[in-house]
């Protein structure tokens, strides 16, 4: 429970930090290129050579202190449309621009800032772009964890605290794209949920788009998550090597000759060798209201362990061809045996989830206007449990498998230098199956579903000489099988500057997906993870259909970011399988809606080393089933009226710190009816969703220490506090009955204080 003296502080707190923010005054308007070009180089001690005339009446804003010299050079191009010719490590040329049509549209979409801390950015076409190299820290991470660090921005949150639950703006986590190098992953997730499962050594970017996702995209009606490895020759290679106190992990690149190179990142836990107290407290966390913790059997011999594998392998024939093989499996397990008390009996149980895909990329460079890209893939999840019950002797199988083949072209033509003209085709089979198996009674069920989808997309992307005005429009067209319906998408991103500090964001996007996940009983899988993947079939799961917009506001000057975002969402076709109820109407199968209407606000002040933002979610997400409550709409199982996060990270030399606050209202719940909990051998509940818990708070820290190693190496130190005071946040509530007719309460609490501790070395 969070005492007023807390929220008062708290408040007091935030006011303090936000009018100290506004109060400063760091010039960050445009200035004489010539003054701007002094000041780069005594930063990054070079030498500009040009000719007066070619920078004469040239301005510009002096580029982010953290960018590396190879991006403030970029960000200059940009700006003042000249060319930079680096001819060594110190003496740089400016001459008049002979830019391609790709280079000036490239740089044009991306905005060089900071959004949080270093590393994140948001695009032109308001997607935000997450670059694991120079990505700063956040509280309570020690690394880039990549799911973690997406919860970070405005409109995106976890219900229960977990990477395999992301809640992006009122949706479920089956609802959001996830691509891993342009593959769809199915198990996002290490240590059922607590961790990624995506290792940040390989990964050069992250885009997360929350609406006005670009029609190259499909199959997922909230957000879009995508994933790029490094897809550049390096000259030298590279590795690094990292432990901290769940898992052991490394990574290389080795380039073979001038045109092919591989790479690899690999990561194992540790859990199985010894345990630790972030082991016991994630174990806790995971496994709280389980069959391994509900069993009265004595369980003994438990072992769980996780590992990733990602590797790629570049090859570069000519300046014009290059082909990429990446491939990339995760896997988790956890094995326990079973033995009521008085019996010599052993029953060994347990659960294994995993996802292996591989892809191959053949990129083409026809000429400076036209470029190709042709991708096919496999991907390929399985989730496997067995469970002997004692009380029944019934032995119980249960899986869950997905096998997903897709092929994609896409075209684009740089049909101007302001002009972007991308077109594309996108065919994907796709079949999932379950299957269940029981003893005594004899009991064997099997549905496997296949679907084909058929895609075609254009989009054109349009960004002005000025750089004031952006328009990326487009359509896609999706055909499935099973419903033999086609469905138009169209998707508009629009963005305007004026006033010289404002500017101004129209997004908007129709969607549609045939993929989703439900629950059939609250203890499938062994109550770990009880969703499994179904197809639509036209009946009880309709294809889900989405459609959103947002109108932005943003201000930014003198390094202070302030922006609002009043957005609404709708997606028809959700059943409440799909959706985890666990009240009156959890063994129901009814089809409905849901509709969010929110705002997202971030305040983002950079004085010098000191970075600081808060971030405000305000929204109303409520469901709409016509065959339950008399059909009038009522709260959504991810209903999150208020949520909030502060955070400082201060830089110094070496060192990184970062302290933040989240507080949010508590999650949604359904209690019984006082007095009269029972009714016709049944919970006797209230309004459904009518109440919230407990307002959820914590507070994180993480410290990181960079120094070098030796002469070729560099290392890092890492310190991380999850949930600093130990705040016991009720993340869900539910009712069973007793045997006795009693009501049994049953509360699921979140991570307590977890530390955590790293070191990482990099050569």
């Amino acid at each position: 429970m969070i005492t007023k003296r807390t929220l008062v502080s708290l408040w007091v707190l935030i006011v303090f930090n936000v009018c100290h923010m506004l109060a400063q005054n760091i010039t960050n308007d445009k200035q004489p290129l010539i003054s701007v070009l002094e000041i780069i180089q005594k930063r990054y001690d070079v030498r500009f050579s040009y000719a007066d005339i070619t920078i004469a009446n040239k301005s510009s804003v002096v580029p982010d202190i953290n960018l590396e010299l190879s991006e403030v050079l970029k960000a200059l191009e940009a700006s003042s449309q000249l060319e930079f010719k680096v001819l060594n490590s110190r003496f740089i040329v400016i001459q008049p621009a002979k830019y391609t049509f790709k280079d000036i549209q490239e740089l044009g979409e991306v905005q060089l800032s900071d959004y949080l801390t270093s590393g994140i950015s948001k695009t032109k076409a308001g997607a935000i772009a997450i670059r694991t190299k120079k990505f700063g820290i956040l509280p309570g991470l020690i690394e880039p964890d990549i799911l973690q660090t997406v919860q970070a921005l405005p409109g995106v949150l976890s219900t229960d605290e977990t990477v395999s639950n992301l809640n992006v703006r009122g949706g479920t986590h089956d609802q959001n794209l996830i691509l891993w190098d342009g593959i769809k992953m199915y198990q996002s997730g290490h240590f059922f949920g607590l961790i990624s499962s995506f290792t940040p050594n390989l990964t050069r970017k992250v885009m997360v788009s929350k609406n006005g996702t670009s029609a190259q995209y499909g199959d997922a009606v909230s957000s879009t998550i995508a994933m790029e490895l490094d897809s550049e020759l390096n000259s030298e290679a590279s590795g690094g090597l990292g432990l901290n106190l769940i898992n052991f992990s490394g990574f290389g690149k080795v380039p073979i000759n001038n045109k092919l190179e591989m790479q690899v990142s690999a990561r194992r836990s540790i859990t199985d060798v010894f345990e630790t107290s972030t082991y016991s407290n994630y174990f806790d966390r995971v496994f709280q209201d389980t069959d391994i913790t509900n069993s009265d059997n004595l369980i003994k011999n438990d072992a769980f362990f996780f590992y990733d594998i990602n590797s790629k392998l570049i090859y570069k024939p000519s300046k014009k061809d290059q082909f990429s093989l990446s491939a990339t499996t995760t896997y988790n397990s956890l094995s326990y045996i079973e033995s009521p008390p008085e019996t010599i009996a052993n029953v060994s149980n347990g659960i294994e989830q995993k996802n292996q895909a591989v892809g191959i990329t053949y990129h083409r460079d026809w000429n400076s206007k036209f470029t190709t890209d042709l991708q096919a893939y496999v991907t390929h999840y399985k989730l496997d449990a067995r469970n002997f019950r004692f009380e029944n002797s019934q032995q119980l199988q249960q899986q869950n498998q997905v096998l997903e083949t897709n092929f994609k072209l896409n075209t684009t033509y740089y049909a101007h230098p302001n002009l972007i003209w991308v077109n594309g085709l996108q065919v994907f089979e796709i079949g999932i199956s379950n299957k269940e198996e029981t003893t005594t009674p004899a009991y064997r069920s099997l549905i496997k579903k296949v679907a084909v989808s058929t895609s075609g997309y254009s989009e054109a992307i349009w960004n002005s000489t000025s750089n004031e005005t952006f328009i990326k429009a487009g359509i896609r067209a999706n055909h499935y099988s099973l419903s033999n319906h086609i469905y138009f998408e169209p998707r508009l991103s629009f963005s305007q500057r004026f006033l010289k500090y404002f500017k101004v964001e129209l997004l908007g996007e129709y969607k549609s997906q045939i993929t989703s996940q439900v629950i059939d009983r609250q203890n499938d899988f062994l109550g770990i993870e009880k969703r499994r993947w179904v197809l639509a079939n036209n009946s009880t799961i309709p294809t889900l259909e989405s459609k959103q917009v947002s109108l932005g506001l943003q201000y930014k000057r003198n390094q202070l970011l302030v922006s609002a975002e009043l957005y609404q969402k709708q997606v028809d076709g959700i059943t409440t399988r799909s959706q985890g109820m666990q009240n009156q109407y959890q063994f129901i199968n009814a089809i409905g809606s849901y509709k969010v209407q929110g705002l997202d606000v971030l305040i983002h002040k950079r004085i010098t080393n000191l970075s600081m933002w808060l971030s405000y979610s305000l929204s109303a997400n409520n469901y709409t089933f016509p065959t339950l409550n008399n059909g009038n709409p009522f709260p959504n199982t991810t209903d999150i009226t208020n949520a909030l996060t502060f955070a400082n990270t201060y830089t110094v030399d070496q060192l990184k710190l970062a302290l933040g606050l989240n507080w949010r209202t508590g999650n949604i719940t359904t209690a019984p009816i006082t007095g009269n909990e029972i009714f016709d051998n049944s919970i006797n509940y209230q309004e459904p969703n009518g109440d919230h818990l407990d307002d959820y708070f914590r507070a994180d820290f993480s410290a990181i220490y960079n120094f070098k190693f030796t002469e070729t190496t560099k290392a890092d130190i890492g310190v991380s506090i999850w949930n600093i005071f130990n705040t016991k946040n009720n993340l869900n509530t539910y009712y069973s009955i007793e045997p006795d007719d009693s009501i049994l309460k049953i509360e699921k609490k979140s991570l307590g204080t977890t530390p955590n501790v790293s070191f990482k070395l990099t050569f």
